[in-house]
């Protein structure tokens, strides 16, 4: 920070953008920021004290994001918190628009964004507000009644559509959790204790609330403290949350958010958490999340696939617990990168694979940040993390090597190399000398193939990402630079014109490299040198290879180039154009070409030009595609020395061009001379370059462009044009001139300056010493000499053809347009904006909007003609012309359109340019930065890259948005365009006009009024075509602004109404779909783009105390003082008229959509639109005027569908805007329990929440004990502890009365009158029970939100009406009429919650019959409707309230009575009423279990499953969750063991357990046996249903049914099995995919060891496969004890030796499966104990009788030496994809058995053809592993006649 620049702005920055610096203006700069910090600071202080949101705090805030984009953080530290401060009270305005809220925070987070810029002593921010505002918008309660409007309206839309608001409510709930994020770290050291508080009530796991909670814990909760603060921080929740987690087994939906919480937690603390006793559960866990497919027959879950873990997450918390004197975790991940190496082969793919790519890449990017925090950031407030848990060497070099091997198999995925080259590129960073050397092995051969091109694309992207560290080499891996001239010089034969992708990749290898080496032959320093190194004696000869490289780089090209041709590529009638591969390799080309030009030195140029002119002049090329290319490489070389260059090129160029001019003729031709084209194309491609080095041709290319700019041939004239471009553009631009990677060029002699020391080197940002070309006086004069002699004729030329003195034929009206809009795109940074007044009165404001002026580098001269005026005024004179006389003149309307864009935007560059370059830049800056190291080092190409693209930035928003009277004109002009005839022209029309309306400010609402004119139904001069391009206007474009739903009551106020009545126009025709289909996008886009218009405005003081302080801030003093207290008054003032402006204009809108619905000619499509548009009116904070609730409530009885739906929702959203506000008063928990809480943590059942369960003897069963009971209706109370203040409704005494017809307003008057009327209540119900798409339907949510509304709001006054509808419809068994009633049911038992006893008594004596009869009545398709209805009914309300409801539904569910169906359907509806009460009712599920237990042995398949279903949520309260007494609700373990001992005889028996139960009740008991079967199918149903829905499982009682199901399940993947059977495999398949803890491992052996001894092989065969799964789903925590890990391997060498062949070889499988996830180890005691097996001598076979018996029964030492025999083959079978140490010995033992008796020979064979097939591929890397002798052997094997017998 240099002194003179404190002095001048006064302050020292926070933090500023420093390319700033390097601009050719940069000392105006400082005063320039000061002077808009002034005026921001003035202007936004003002507009909050004078309470101006709209259109003041707006605009200004705008202005200071602008800022932060030029200048960054260049404020003091003092305005940086008033900033944020003020941002923060601006964001938290409770009732705030939408948009408004979105556009403070995104300003907000950038200015949070570097958090070590303030600390958390300088800024302390609340958490409430921020949670208060996330709540009301994420988790809204009025949102889904259409009382408020998100940016996220779901209409039933398409999926298309669905998809887009998805994203869109994305966008808000995104702002929104970022905003969060940023604001986290400066939360008060209180914020812990106070969030906790508050969200740990919500933590009951059988709730929704309990997602809400921990995604609030994951988003809110603070990490970053002091470690002398931390007991106020994380030490208050981590022991809580971490064994929560761990004890979790199911993956509920917010286990992720626990894992990202703990990521965050990990990596903010590093050195403070001990994560060792968690570190094997993590791993597991981790393992587990990217569900692998592992052993033979897996069922996949899946809840595992859907709720996995965030891998981003995952690494951030991997990488934050490496480290420590342990460093546990990396042995972890050492044992999880190589259990999943095999995962990564290319031969392998699935939808796991995009995870573990994800993984690879991430990983290693993550440690290089933490390397990079610990080693080389710069300190700040944030604490460092302990010397003693940082990462020492020793620790990156490990981790480096566990991922070396996975990471270098992955460059030849399915998924592409990019993951794999991204994770190169970091590990080379931190050990380049073990990472890139493998890949140099690999990539050497790639480059000699000709066979595997994806192994030379693969490898080179992955050399380009290592290309730095290769380069830098450093003392750790100094030969690296050797490879680069070896590179090079192979990587030429793939510029290939054959072969696309290749030719790219390696243009961009070679861009690449050349960047990073100067092309300087420095061979002759050997001799004058002697103090070089060995390293650089090396290189410098090496180097003397550049002149070759760069000579065969251009032939190839050349070739490249001749085989791309027109002739050769095409026929003659297809198109003249590049395709668009074509223009990519073009591209390549160019820019590759550039590079290597940039980086030569001046003799290997010279050469290079040499030949590049020869190859130029001596052809001729076509102009489209080759021609291209070739101008293209000359254009590359004239950019790098412009002056040898142009006098090679120049003189050539304009002698021919003169030579083949000279005829007169030419100059008429329609088809010219190729030649002239070729040397025309030529010139116009090398004048690109510097302009002062132009200056000495200007005379020769002034003539040239005389001579062809008026050539007749439109080919010849767009080359002319674009020559003339270039010309202007040379000279006028400021831009850099140099590009080579060290600053001064190649050029200084080898003595001074050695280049080779210049390999990899980065630009160094304080010393970059760019060279800008300025336009000098001289430069300047010239650009204006052109323009004089060729702009100025064309102007006066059109001017008298458009003033009808002058005839032009259309060609050449367009050639003259070419030429003027040439003369705009090259000297348009010259011209100065166009001038005049702003358009006033367009909005009312107190506050300057004024626009702040940026200087770039251009002094106007105004002694000049301004020739943007003299274009902009004969274009319209042109345009009206043409539009009145010609309008068919198409092409010169484009041409016209074109330019009044760049008349208004064109400052030297275009937007879309900029934001593709700046896209590019990033990508260059990410594919070869330096992550490790920071500090910006970046190549001095990239650099100087940034600072250019800072000074376009600076040009694009140089003039700000001025609305003047010229844009007005040339918007008005372009509105025509618009609306006028041909459909091409009037699109063109509208994107222009579409960005200019989104840059001048409030422009909209001056051409709105405009647009809207056409659309009045009283004008019949309007054609069709008008009609159209007006309504396109409203329309507006994707993404761009659209008039139609300006976020402003004025706009609306006009456009709505406008729309609706444009029904009436004569213009209008519902004939025409192309006008059907765009209304219909219009009413759409409306309903997916409006957000609820702010009516109150309401400026809290706390911002205008804050306002009042940033203008009396100083340094810079803002430009304008404190408003006086008669403007302060003035302000207020306003601020009331205007929120009461707001809802007059809201009102009037209502009534103008009602107005136009009364007419009775409009079309019924106009009707649908309008009521949409009322509907999108309704809000939460405003009642909707009475005429539109009459209107909404006779439209439910309206003929059409639509309009009934609309209805149904605006009058459920009515009724809630009516609903009066109900009382509650704070209650104390203990005071009812009369027990006090235990100090500590203690969840679930306890005495202090009993009173809140249901028990059956203190039912609130009279008037008395009604009115004095407490309910607490939400279910989440009281479960996990009690909230600070429970609130619950006061007495019914203290509540607000009933409505009566005395006491009711206007509106809910309207309402009682229709809803009591008979006839209008027949005709709905009529209607509600119509089918409306058969087979679809489903419980309507909306209808029954209608239903409970009015019974809320009336209470019991509309029953009397409905009731005998409802038992008409209730005795129907159509679908249709049943789904009608349940709705009402639903609604009523909902609304009911506030009635009095006698009223709920009255109630209950008429729903319960009515249920019991709709019950009887259930079908196929209703009961699902049932299911929701009681559901829906027992939500969030006190099930003793509901007593009666539940009991009626516990009465005997299972009466048989209307067959299997009905017992079903009535278990289902009854679960679905418990599952809502959860943990309330342990009473009524003791009583439903004691029901059901008899009855387990049910005969039919459709009970059994629903019985399965209900056990599951009786037991799903029986949780093992931490801090969680034992449930009073029916445990598991209890009824296990009841269910155990009825199945004893199963058991017990040995016989095979057939299904041979017959299907029907039969007379009398049968065997205890076949009951036991029956019951055996009703608990497989169970455990197949909890499987994935409780949260823990129980392990113990799983495993006594172990053996029973080992029994039973068949081997074979067949389905003709029975039921049984299926379901006994899929349930040992759920069961071994379980997640185990620590202690329950042991049991789960002892019990496979147990069924490993039994007698059916079968069981035996299961064992194996079931533990295959187990252990892999559970590999580090079985790894962590070596007892365990002994055990198993035990366990399956006994195996290995059992007397059944398939489970010999299962288990050959199962040891190979472990030793290649490395579960297992191949050590020499398993060898030995093979090798000893396979030496068991075999019995003499003796002469015996062919049928002898003895035959089948394989002998005990067959079996021994068999047993060997699969050990070893397992072996060799565990590495499939390398040939470790002792393979070539295992194979050698196993050929000596090739010619022993079958099942033995069988084994060998298979085990060569596969170790033959999974080595074949890298045979040549293999074989060196083996000696000759072995190899003669194995040959001999593999291809012996004995492989082929």
């Amino acid at each position: 920070m240099k002194k003179d620049q404190v002095e001048t702005l006064g302050f020292v920055p926070q933090k500023e953008i420093v390319y700033n610096k390097l601009l050719p203006y940069a000392e105006r700069l400082d005063r320039e920021s000061n002077d808009i910090l002034a005026q921001i600071k003035g202007n936004l202080g003002r507009a909050v004290q004078l309470r101006e949101l709209w259109p003041g705090v707006l605009f200004w805030t705008r202005k200071l994001s602008t800022y932060l984009r030029l200048y960054g953080r260049k404020f003091n530290k003092e305005d940086h918190v008033f900033f944020i401060k003020l941002l923060y009270e601006l964001v938290t305005i409770p009732k705030l628009e939408i948009s408004m809220m979105q556009s403070f925070a995104r300003l907000l987070v950038s200015l949070l964004k570097k958090k070590e810029l303030l600390s958390q002593d300088d800024l302390e921010l609340p958490w409430r507000p921020l949670y208060d505002l996330y709540e009301s918008i994420l988790y809204s309660k009025t949102e889904h009644l259409g009382l408020n409007w998100f940016p996220n309206y779901l209409a039933e839309a398409s999926t298309k559509q669905k998809m887009l608001n998805f994203v869109r409510k994305r966008s808000v709930e995104n702002v929104l959790k970022t905003l969060v994020k940023s604001c986290r770290p400066y939360f008060p050291k209180t914020a812990t204790q106070e969030m906790l508080d508050e969200w740990r009530p919500l933590l009951c796991p059988f709730d929704v609330t309990m997602q809400k909670a921990i995604s609030y814990f994951e988003l809110f909760l603070p990490t970053i403290m002091p470690p002398e603060q931390h007991h106020k921080g994380f030490k208050l929740w981590f022991d809580e949350l971490i064994n929560l987690w761990v004890s979790v087994q199911n993956l509920p939906t917010w286990e992720g958010n626990l894992v990202n919480l703990f990521a965050r937690l990990a990596n903010d603390n590093i050195g403070y958490i001990n994560w060792d006793p968690y570190i094997p559960k993590i791993f597991t866990r981790i393992l587990r999340s990217f569900n692998l497919p592992v052993g033979t027959s897996q069922m996949i879950v899946p809840r595992y696939v859907t709720n996995s873990y965030d891998i981003g997450h995952v690494v951030l918390w991997v990488s934050a617990m490496l480290g420590g004197s342990q460093n546990q975790a990396q042995k972890q991940l050492n044992g999880l990168f190589s259990s999943i190496a095999s995962f990564y082969h290319p031969s392998n793919n699935g939808r796991w694979l995009m995870k573990l790519m994800k993984l690879l890449q991430r990983l290693p990017a993550s440690v290089v940040r933490r390397l990079h925090r610990e080693r080389y950031k710069k300190p700040c407030w944030i604490s460092p993390v302990p010397p003693s848990h940082r990462l020492t060497d020793q620790d990156v070099t490990d981790f480096v090597e566990s991922m070396k091997q996975p990471v270098l198999m992955a460059m030849f995925s399915k998924t592409g190399s990019m993951d794999a080259a991204q994770a190169l590129q970091n590990l080379a960073l931190m050990r380049p000398e073990l990472v890139i050397p493998p890949v140099l092995e690999k990539t050497y051969p790639a480059m000699e193939t000709l066979t595997e091109p994806h192994q030379l694309t693969a490898t080179l992207s992955c050399m380009i990402g290592v290309a730095r560290s290769l380069l830098s080499g450093g003392r750790h891996y100094p030969e690296g630079p050797a490879h680069v001239l070896p590179l090079l010089m192979r990587a030429l034969p793939g510029v290939d014109p054959n072969d696309f992708s290749k030719c790219m990749i390696t243009f961009q290898f070679i861009a690449t490299f050349t960047t990073l080496v100067p092309l300087v032959d420095c061979s002759s320093a050997l001799h004058e040198k002697n103090d070089l190194t060995e390293m650089e004696r090396e290189l410098c000869s090496a180097s003397a290879e550049f002149e070759d490289f760069v000579l065969q780089f251009m032939d190839r090209c050349f070739a490249l180039i001749d085989s791309s041709t027109l002739e050769q590529t095409r026929e003659e009638t297809e198109t003249e154009k590049m395709t668009h591969l074509e223009s990519l390799v073009e591209l390549g080309l160019s820019s590759t070409f550039s590079t290597i030009l940039t980086q030569c030195s001046m003799e290997i140029f010279k050469v290079a030009l040499e030949k590049v002119f020869n190859f130029a002049t001596t052809n001729i090329f076509e102009t489209r595609v080759a021609g291209r290319m070739v101008a293209d490489m000359c254009r590359a070389a004239a950019k790098c020395h412009p002056a040898e260059s142009l006098r090679l090129f120049v003189p050539h160029c304009c002698n021919s061009i003169t030579h083949l001019t000279a005829n007169e003729d030419v100059s008429n031709e329609e088809e010219l001379d190729k030649e002239l084209l070729w040397n025309l194309q030529l010139l116009s491609e090398v004048t690109r370059v510097d302009g002062e080095k132009l200056l000495p041709y200007r005379t020769q290319l002034v003539q040239i462009l005389q001579l062809t700019l008026r050539l007749r041939c439109k080919q010849g004239y767009t080359l002319a044009c674009n020559l003339l471009h270039h010309i202007l553009r040379s000279t006028v631009l400021t831009y850099p001139t140099d590009y080579c990677s060290v600053p001064g060029g190649f050029n200084r002699p080898l003595q001074e300056h050695l280049p080779i020391k210049d390999w990899g080197r980065p630009g160094d940002l304080w010393n970059l010493e760019i060279k800008w070309h300025v336009p000098s006086v001289e430069e300047t004069a010239f650009v204006f000499y052109i323009l004089d002699l060729l702009l100025q004729p064309e102007l006066q030329r059109l001017q008298r053809y458009a003033q009808g003195e002058q005839d032009m034929s259309r060609d050449d009206v367009l050639q003259s347009l070419n030429i003027i809009q040439h003369c705009l795109l090259g000297a348009g940074s010259m011209l100065p904006p166009l001038g005049g007044p702003p358009v006033t009165g367009l909005v009312p404001s107190m506050i300057s909007l004024e626009e702040t002026k940026l200087y770039i580098g251009v002094d106007y001269d105004m002694s000049r003609e301004n020739y943007r005026e003299a274009i902009c005024k004969v274009m319209r004179q042109l345009l009206h012309y043409i539009l009145e006389h010609s309008e068919d003149d198409t092409k010169s309307l484009f041409a016209i359109i074109k330019i009044i864009s760049d008349l208004m935007h064109f400052k030297g560059s275009h937007k879309h340019e900029f934001d593709s370059r700046w896209k590019s830049f990033t990508l260059v800056k990410k594919s070869m930065e330096n992550r490790l190291h920071g500090k910006k080092q970046h190549i001095r190409a990239l650099l100087i890259d940034r600072v250019l693209l800072q000074h376009e930035m600076r040009k694009l928003l140089v003039e700000g948005c001025e609305y003047k009277t010229v844009h007005q004109d040339l918007l008005r002009d372009l509105l025509r365009l618009s609306t006028s005839t041909y459909s091409q022209v009037r699109s063109k029309a509208q994107n222009v006009l579409f960005s200019a309306l989104g840059t001048y400010n409030f422009c909209c609402r001056d051409i709105t009024p405009l647009v809207l004119e056409l659309l009045k139904p009283t004008r019949t001069d309007v054609t069709q075509q008008q009609f159209k391009g007006a309504l396109y206007c409203l329309l507006g474009n994707h993404g761009g602004v659209c008039l139609a739903n300006l976020h402003d009551w004025d706009c609306i106020a006009q456009t709505w109404p406008a729309i609706v009545r444009s029904g009436l126009s004569s213009a209008m025709s519902l004939e025409k779909p192309s006008i059907v289909r765009l209304f219909d996008d219009l009413a759409d886009k409306v309903h997916r783009q409006y957000e609820t218009i702010g009516i109150d405005f309401t400026v809290p003081e706390s911002a205008v105390f804050l306002g009042q302080s940033i203008t009396n801030s100083s340094q810079p003093t803002p430009h304008m003082g404190t408003p006086t207290d008669q403007e302060l008054k003035q302000g207020l003032a306003l601020q009331k008229a205007k929120n009461q402006e707001a809802e007059r204009k809201y009102e009037h809108l209502v009534r103008a959509l009602l107005e136009c619905l009364d007419n009775r000619d409009l079309p019924w499509k106009f009707e649908h639109i309008a009521i949409g548009f009322l509907s999108l009116l309704i809000r939460d904070d405003y009642p909707l005027p009475a005429s539109a609730v009459r209107f909404f409530v006779q439209s439910l009885n309206h003929d059409a569908l639509v309009v009934r739906k609309m209805a149904i929702a605006a009058v459920a959203g009515i009724l809630k805007q009516l609903k009066r506000p109900r009382k509650k008063v704070p209650i104390s928990p203990y005071d009812k329990s009369g027990v006090t809480e235990p100090e500590g943590l203690v969840a679930g059942d306890r005495p202090g929440n009993d009173w809140l369960q249901y028990h059956s003897d203190s039912l609130p069963q009279t008037q008395q004990a009604w009115d004095s009971f407490c309910f607490v209706e939400k279910t989440h109370w009281g479960y996990y502890c009690w909230p600070k203040k429970l609130m619950v409704y006061a007495p019914p005494d203290e509540q607000p009365q009933h409505l009566c017809p005395d006491n009711m307003s206007e509106r809910e008057r309207i309402i009682y009158d229709k809803f009591t009327e008979p006839t209008f209540i027949k005709q709905l119900i009529e209607f509600l029970s119509l089918e409306d798409r058969k087979g679809k339907d489903k419980f309507n949510p909306r209808r029954f939100c209608l239903f409970k509304g009015l019974f809320r709001n009336y209470g019991d006054a509309f029953v009397p009406v409905l009731k005998p509808h409802m038992e008409k419809l209730a005795g129907d068994s159509h679908e249709s009429t049943q789904r009608c009633v349940a709705e009402i049911i639903a609604g009523l038992v909902r609304g009911s919650k506030h009635w009095s006893f006698d009223k709920v008594e009255a109630l209950w004596e008429f729903l319960i019959p009515l249920m019991r009869t709709a019950l009887s009545n259930i079908t196929v398709e209703t009961y699902a409707d049932w299911g929701t209805c009681v559901a829906t009914a027992c939500e969030s309300r006190d099930p003793r309230k509901l007593h009666r409801l539940l009991e009626m539904l516990m009465e005997c569910p299972l009466s048989g009575e209307g067959g299997s169906f009905v017992d079903a359907c009535r278990l289902y509806v009854l679960q679905g009423g418990l599952a809502q009460q959860e943990w309330r009712v342990p009473e009524l599920l003791h009583r439903l279990l004691s029901y059901l237990e008899p009855k387990l042995t049910q005969v039919y398949k459709n009970v059994r499953e629903r019985i399965g279903s209900v056990l599951t949520y009786i037991f799903m309260i029986d949780v093992a969750l931490p801090y969680t007494q034992p449930t009073k609700s029916p445990r598991i373990a209890e009824f296990t063991e009841r269910v155990l001992s009825k199945l004893k005889p199963l058991i017990e028996g040995d016989e095979e357990i057939q299904n041979h139960v017959v299907e029907e009740n039969g007379v009398g008991e049968q065997d205890e046996r076949t009951q036991a079967i029956k019951l055996l199918k009703t608990v497989l149903k169970w455990q197949m249903a909890s499987a994935g829905r409780s949260f823990s499982t129980p392990v113990p009682q799983q495993l006594q049914l172990l053996p029973l199901l080992f029994k039973i399940a068949p081997v074979e993947n067949d389905d003709s099995y029975d039921e049984l059977k299926r379901d006994a495999k899929t349930c040992l398949s759920l069961m071994s995919q379980g997640l185990l803890y620590p202690e329950q491992i042991p049991l789960v052996l002892e019990v496979l060891q147990e069924i490993a001894g039994s007698s059916s092989w079968h069981a035996r065969f299961s064992v194996l496969t079931y533990l295959q799964i187990m252990v892999f789903y559970n590999l580090f925590t079985i790894l962590s004890t070596e007892q365990t890990v002994q055990d198993v391997r035990a366990l399956v060498i006994r195996l290995l030796e059992d007397e059944q062949l398939e489970v010999r070889e299962m288990a050959a499988t199962t040891l190979s499966g472990f030793l290649q996830c490395n579960f297992l180890t191949m050590d020499a005691s398993m060898q030995t104990h093979f090798e000893a097996l396979c030496k068991t001598r075999l019995p003499k076979k003796r002469k015996r009788d062919l049928g002898s018996v003895m035959d089948t029964i394989p002998s005990v030492d067959l079996v021994r030496r068999h047993a060997g025999v699969l050990g070893l083959s397992a072996c060799i079978l565990s590495s499939p994809y390398d040939v470790p140490t002792w393979m070539p010995q295992l194979l050698m033992d196993l050929s000596a058995h090739l010619n022993d008796t079958q099942p033995i020979e069988m084994t060998v064979k298979k085990t060569l053809s596969n170790f033959r097939r999974t080595h074949h591929d890298n045979w040549l890397e293999h074989k060196q592993q083996f000696t000759d002798d072995q190899l003669v052997v194995l040959t001999d094997l593999l291809v012996s006649p004995c492989y082929y017998a």
